[in-house]
Formats: structure tokens, C-alpha cells, sequence
């Protein structure tokens, strides 16, 4: 329902990508993937009208309609429940506002928070309120930039889910490898200035072009070895009469075998912590932390937690926003001042710590090798120049200001800093923000090989199966320490996400009994309008039996969530989607119905 062709857009001297071709078919999702930088939100943005484009051509139907997640704050109504549903469409309006508060509720609100001013919230949560804004509209595509950004695993869970059961087509960029294989159909790729479209998983994309560059290098560098055979026999023989003639044809091979040019190294950021050996079995102990931000009402943030973290530890902290995740590990580095409890760690245990926020302390007069080299005095400068390399800061760009940096580079930087720091305990909170997928995986694998213990929040899946061995899990009703792997705490049913947010249903389940209460007892009265009697008997036969058929159908979905078995996950949700928009239509022929009864009766 998308088609683009012959597109190219460049700034200034940079070119991002020229003549590309692609199109999005009916109810297609797509996951656009490419390194940071190679223009995957500015063909968003195109794609959107809000940057143009140097040459080509994109088509859509008549009356399509665009969805797309707005990172600019502009709020005009005084609750958020108001705000979301300014736009829905009248006729539907008392449907469509029950499913903004299931789309809200999803993204992490509580029902209170339906009357609250929008401006109420911190800026992760106006993003998230942007967010169920376009959810609720029912766009023919929703193109969506960074979605998971601003959310907890568990509101990720709940938007894999609507997006698997979204009918129209997708655009999707997120870092979050393991949220787009789960969403998407085909993996569409920015690459070397061209874009491919391949069905299937981010496995299969970067599979194909593997094979496909391998098998590009190996037909240039046999075209190489022929051109030099061509050159020399031409060399040899142009002079001498009788190969003049062969000499010749060689010559003309030459002019038609053109030019392969050498496929450029793309680089990934690299990782290398720097390891300081510690004798201690145990690095740190935290014994019945207490915390409450200054002026905070209501319980404290965090109360008689204790924890232990062991030399070869692999932890991840995970669960709701706004429970503490990112205070706990401000505590265990002692940023943050306990108001009870106790931390104390061997004399030997060196932390090095990464927080988004810190990316605010950096100096703005200092350069990045400066701000590199400060963490880790000790280091030669050959060492310091190599860790900003490995930052993609190489040469000249390493004396770049902090003050002219965007704020993935300034995060770069922060990462730089805590690879230059001699650490046994190292705090990541949230490292994969501002990474695209090939830097985070290498992340993943560096920090495998890390000899000290780890100590990560984060939300990207990928990332916690990749290491963790351990989980400090956030929930409304506290904190628990959880001995064992992501898998296992999803299969133990992981934070029964169903039973907190619930699917979609397609109508309010009291008004339907509501409506079915009215007509039954409206329905006594009609038996010499046979007709409308018969209708309605039939309508209600036929609701009881896809009722009865939903039920079944939602406890074998609640059954694949449970197990985590995507193949019975992507069967089942569609149908008991299908089913219940079904239910959903003979409740309003219901509706008609009465009203026809009523006319009848007066």
C-alpha cells in the first residue's frame, strides 16, 4: 500500500541513499534496519512529509492514513484519557474510548492517571501518552520510530502483542532485535546507500547480505586476477604483429569488463572493559536499603532490600518503570544517599558505572580523549586514542568539544569512559539506548567475556539472555531476587502480563450483558412480531457460540504466553481477534434490532 521509487536524499556532501526501490504489500510489517547514521528516520521523515527529498517518487492510496509516533511534546486537552481520544472518529467514539484506556493501561497508566493533566507526567511518559494516541487512531500504517524507547519489559510485552494483532501495514526502527523479530514480517535494510527488502527475520536479513557480499568480493577479486591476465597479454603482445589481432580483443574485453570497486569495512563500536582483579568472593553487600525520594509521599521507593552480589555475578534488573530500577543502582554506586540500611563492598571492589544521566556531567570545554583519559590517568596515550577509536572517534574526531556532541555521541563518550575505568563491578543502566543492533551485539559479547560481575538494567531481551544468570525483578508488591535466566522466570509466567494488561476486547463486557438483558426482556414482548423474533433468537444463538468458542480460544492463548510458544501465540491471536470483532458486530445488529422493536411497540 506503500510503493517508493528512485528515492535519493543527501545533506550537503553526505549522501544517505540513492535511486531506492521498495514497496509495503497489504498488512505487511516491516522492520527497517541499517546503522545509526545511514538515514533510517530521515526516510521516515520523508515518508511522513515533514523532510523533503532530492529525487523520486512515493505513492499511496487515496485517503490512506499515516500514523507515526510523535517525539514533540503538545498537549491541548486537560486529562490524558481527553487527549488520547480528541481524534477518534465519532460514530465510534464509545468503543474506541474503551480501547484507548486497554491501549493506556498496556503502555503502563493506571486508571487514575485517565483524569490527570498529560503535563502531569515526566517526558518518558507524555512520549508513551504520544504513543496510545496513535494506537487508538487505527491508521492504515503506523510507522514508528523507537517505540520501546520510553517503556518497561512488561508495557514491551503488551505492544509486541497489539502490533502482532495490528491489521494494517508497519514501518518499524527499534534497536530491540528480539522486539522486531517478534513483530515483523520482512526486515527491509539501509545499506552501502541502497535499501533490500527480504521476508523474514533480522537472521535471514543479515544472513542474505553476508552471502551476498561474500559472493560480490569473490567475483571482484577474480575479475581482478583477469584484469591483470588481460593487461599483461596486452603489455606482452600489442607490439608483436601476429597476436596484434588477440592483443587487440584483449583490449576490448578490458573496456567491457568495467570496474568492481572494493566493498568498504563497516565498523562496529568494539568493547573492552578494563578488568582489575579483585581476591574477594563477595564484592558488595546491601543490607535493608531504605529510600524515598526528598518530599515523595506514600511508601518508600525502596525498603528492606538487601542484596548480594558475588565476584562472578551476572544480573539483570528488570521490570515497570518508575519502581526504583535505576535509584537501586544509584545507591549501590552511592550517587544516592540511603535514608536506612547499610552498603558496604571489599576493599578491593572497583565500580564502574554507566547512567544516562551522567552523559549531564560531561565537560562541555573538555575534548572526548580528554574526558576519556581523566577516568584512567594511568593509561598510555596510544591506549586512550584506541578506546576512542573503538567509540568510532578516530583521529581528528577524538578532539572534538563535548559541548558540539549530539547525545549519542555524548553517550559514546560515557561508554568510552567506563572502558577506560579499572572496574570488578560494573553498573550498565539502560547501555543499548543510542546503540544500533551490530553495536549492541557486540556489547553483548564483550561483556560475556568481562571477568568481573555484572550489574545491567535494561529492557532489550536480546541483551538480558545474552548474559544474565540472574534477576532482581521490580513489581507493584516489591522486589525479588529471582536465581535463574529470563527464560526460566517467562516459563515459571514471567509477570503474568495477560492477567495485568488484558487484550483488547471489542466491547465492554458489562454493557454487552447490559444490551443482552434489555433485549431478552424486550424480546417477551415482541413474540407476535415474529420476524424480529426469530432474528434476535438466531443473534443470541450464534453470540453464545462464539462466545464459548473465544473463551476457548483465549485460555489456549493464555496457555502460549504462559509457555512462550510463539508459533500457537501467532495463530491464536488473530482468531480471537476475528472472534471477537465478530461478537462485537452482532451485538450492534442487536442493537438495531431494539431499536426497530422500539418503533414497533410505540
Amino acid at each position: 500500500m506503500l510503493s517508493v521509487n528512485n528515492l535519493s536524499k543527501q545533506f550537503g556532501p553526505q549522501i544517505l541513499f540513492e535511486d531506492i526501490n521498495f514497496s509495503l504489500s497489504q498488512s505487511e510489517k516491516v522492520g527497517l534496519v541499517g546503522r545509526n547514521g545511514s538515514g533510517k528516520t530521515t526516510l521516515l521523515k520523508i515518508i511522513l512529509g515533514k523532510i523533503a527529498y532530492d529525487g523520486g517518487q512515493i505513492q499511496f492510496p487515496r485517503n490512506y492514513k499515516l500514523g507515526h509516533l510523535e517525539q514533540h511534546i503538545s498537549f491541548t486537552k486537560k486529562t490524558v484519557l481527553l487527549e488520547c481520544a480528541q481524534f477518534l472518529p465519532e460514530e465510534e467514539k464509545e468503543y474506541s474510548l474503551y480501547k484507548i484506556e486497554k491501549i493506556l493501561m498496556g503502555l503502563g497508566f493506571s486508571k487514575d492517571d485517565f483524569q490527570r493533566d498529560p503535563y502531569y507526567f515526566s517526558g518518558g511518559q507524555q512520549i508513551r501518552i504520544n504513543l496510545a494516541k496513535v494506537l487508538g487512531q487505527n491508521p492504515n500504517m503506523l510507522l514508528l520510530d523507537e517505540p520501546t524507547n520510553y517503556l518497561d519489559i512488561v508495557s514491551i510485552e503488551w505492544l509486541k502483542n497489539f502490533l502482532r494483532g495490528f491489521k494494517g501495514e508497519l514501518m518499524l526502527i527499534t534497536h530491540d532485535r528480539n522486539f522486531m523479530d517478534s513483530v515483523v514480517t520482512h526486515v527491509m535494510g539501509l545499506h552501502r546507500k541502497q535499501i533490500k527488502k527480504i521476508k523474514g527475520d533480522t537472521d535471514n536479513y543479515y544472513s542474505k547480505i553476508l552471502e551476498e557480499e561474500s559472493q560480490y568480493e569473490k567475483t571482484r577479486i577474480n575479475q581482478d586476477k583477469k584484469r591483470v591476465e588481460l593487461e599483461n597479454f596486452v603489455r606482452r603482445f600489442k607490439a608483436k604483429a601476429s597476436k596484434a589481432a588477440q592483443a587487440q580483443s584483449r583490449m576490448k574485453q578490458l573496456e567491457k569488463m568495467g570496474q568492481m570497486k572494493e566493498l568498504r569495512i563497516e565498523k562496529n563500536l568494539q568493547f573492552e572493559f578494563t578488568y582489575k582483579a579483585c581476591p574477594g568472593k563477595i564484592l558488595l553487600t546491601a543490607d535493608h536499603l531504605k529510600f524515598s525520594y526528598p518530599g515523595s509521599v506514600g511508601p518508600p521507593l525502596i525498603d528492606k532490600f538487601s542484596l548480594i552480589i558475588k565476584a562472578q555475578d551476572r544480573i539483570a534488573i528488570i521490570g515497570k518503570n518508575g519502581k526504583g530500577k535505576s535509584t537501586l543502582m544509584n545507591l549501590i554506586s552511592r550517587d544516592f544517599r540511603l535514608d536506612a540500611g547499610e552498603i558496604s563492598a571489599h576493599p578491593e571492589t572497583k565500580i564502574a558505572f554507566f547512567a544516562q544521566t551522567n552523559i549531564s556531567k560531561l565537560d562541555n570545554d573538555k575534548t572526548i580523549i580528554e574526558e576519556i583519559y581523566e577516568s584512567n590517568p594511568e593509561l598510555q596515550f596510544q591506549k586512550v586514542r584506541n578506546i576512542c577509536g573503538t567509540m568510532m572517534f578516530e583521529g581528528e574526531m577524538a578532539n572534538k568539544k563535548i559541548a558540539v556532541l549530539s547525545g549519542g555521541e555524548r553517550a559514546r563518550v560515557m561508554l568510552g569512559k567506563i572502558l577506560a575505568t579499572p572496574s570488578n563491578l560494573l553498573l550498565l543502566d539502560e547501555p543499548t539506548n543510542h546503540l544500533d543492533m551490530e553495536s549492541i551485539q557486540s556489547l553483548a559479547n564483550e561483556i560475556n567475556d568481562y571477568k568481573g560481575a555484572l550489574v545491567v538494567v535494561t529492557h532489550n531481551v536480546e541483551l538480558i539472555n545474552a548474559f544474565a544468570k540472574r534477576l532482581i525483578i521490580f513489581t507493584e508488591s516489591g522486589i525479588i531476587d529471582f536465581d535463574g535466566t529470563y527464560e526460566d522466570f517467562i516459563n515459571k509466567g514471567g509477570f503474568e502480563f495477560l492477567e495485568e494488561r488484558p487484550l483488547l476486547q471489542p466491547f465492554p463486557l458489562k454493557k454487552m450483558a447490559t444490551i443482552k438483558e434489555n433485549l431478552l426482556e424486550k424480546n417477551k414482548k415482541l413474540e407476535s412480531q415474529s420476524l424480529i423474533a426469530k432474528q434476535i433468537k438466531n443473534l443470541e444463538s450464534r453470540i453464545i457460540e462464539i462466545e464459548e468458542l473465544t473463551q476457548k480460544i483465549d485460555q489456549k492463548l493464555l496457555d502460549a504466553y504462559r509457555d512462550n510458544n510463539s508459533n500457537d501465540i501467532s495463530d491464536f491471536l488473530p482468531l480471537s481477534g476475528k472472534l471477537k470483532n465478530k461478537t462485537n458486530e452482532l451485538y450492534q445488529e442487536l442493537e438495531l434490532l431494539f431499536i426497530q422493536e422500539k418503533e414497533i411497540l410505540e
